[in-house]
């Protein structure tokens, strides 16, 4: 039993030794595919905030290196928001030695299902330093009108 870790090979599990490396993992045997192809990278990269105000709706979505015209937003029949755009592949020059890609390109899509309360005709998007925001205002909630009624007897 070994009191000092073995960090380059030799790696064994033993239950005495608090410095072996082999712990149990319940998850080690999950088949989890986080395969990512050119279609969908971007589709995973692209993270949008909702929020509520009380008068409307409001998307965030960071869409940094796009232009207004690469970005799409779509309202469906069935309050349905839609928010898509590509991330074109930047032109490979055969001379070009690449070190790292980290940035993603492709197509993503984002899609919400709005309440009831959303203004789907009066829905409005802006776009400035990469990050788009799209307002859906709600329609006003009219309180109902109480009165108070006697009680006889």
């Amino acid at each position: 039993m070994s009191l000092i870790p073995s960090f380059f090979g030799n790696r064994r599990s033993n239950v005495f030794d608090p410095f072996s490396l082999d712990v149990w993992d319940p998850f080690r045997d999950l088949a989890v595919s986080t395969t990512r192809t050119p279609e969908t990278s971007a589709f995973f990269d692209t993270r949008i905030d909702w929020k509520e105000t009380p008068e409307a709706h409001v998307f965030r979505a960071d869409v940094p290196g796009l232009k207004k015209e690469e970005v799409k937003v779509e309202v469906e029949d069935d309050r349905v928001l839609q928010i898509s755009g590509e991330r074109n592949v930047e032109k490979e020059d055969k001379n070009d030695t690449w070190h790292r890609v980290e940035r993603s390109s492709g197509k993503f899509m984002r899609r919400f299902r709005l309440p009831e309360n959303a203004k789907m005709d009066q829905v409005k998007a802006s776009m400035e330093n990469g990050v788009i925001t799209v307002t859906v205002p709600k329609l006003e909630v009219k309180k109902p009108n109480v009165k108070a009624v006697e009680i006889s007897g």
